[in-house]
């Protein structure tokens, strides 16, 4: 079986991509048992766990990343360079359980992946 990433790399507000790109790993978590999460970029800021979405009129999706946990897909990736970059502390709760790889290691781990989907 093929080994399948999605990649985050969009902010939560303002686009659908996370949105997409979280429906896309649910349903494909229900086909396949490995499937690794990763957050880059921007893309660091869909796990902050304090946001309020009603404050821009917007709606958060939040809640379903609870669900990960169902399908099994339990390989989340976070990116220490991009928090940085952000100023985001690395030892913030979040809303999954993550690993934190810089930027190098990210991208080594990511290249073991057989299919990519980034959103």
């Amino acid at each position: 079986m093929n080994r399948v990433a999605f990649v985050f790399t969009r902010a939560p507000h303002g686009s659908s991509g996370g949105r997409e790109g979280l429906d896309a790993a649910l349903a494909t978590g229900a086909l396949s048992e490995d499937i690794g999460l990763f957050f880059i970029g921007d893309g660091v800021l869909q796990l902050n766990l304090h946001q309020q979405p009603e404050a821009i009129k917007s709606r958060h999706y939040a809640a379903t990343f609870g669900v990960l946990a169902l399908y099994d897909i339990e390989q989340c990736y976070l990116c220490r360079t991009s928090l940085a970059a952000r100023g985001l502390a690395t030892d913030a709760d979040r809303l999954l359980n993550v690993t934190l790889l810089d930027a190098q290691t990210l991208r080594q781990t990511l290249a073991s992946y057989d299919r990519i989907l980034t959103f």
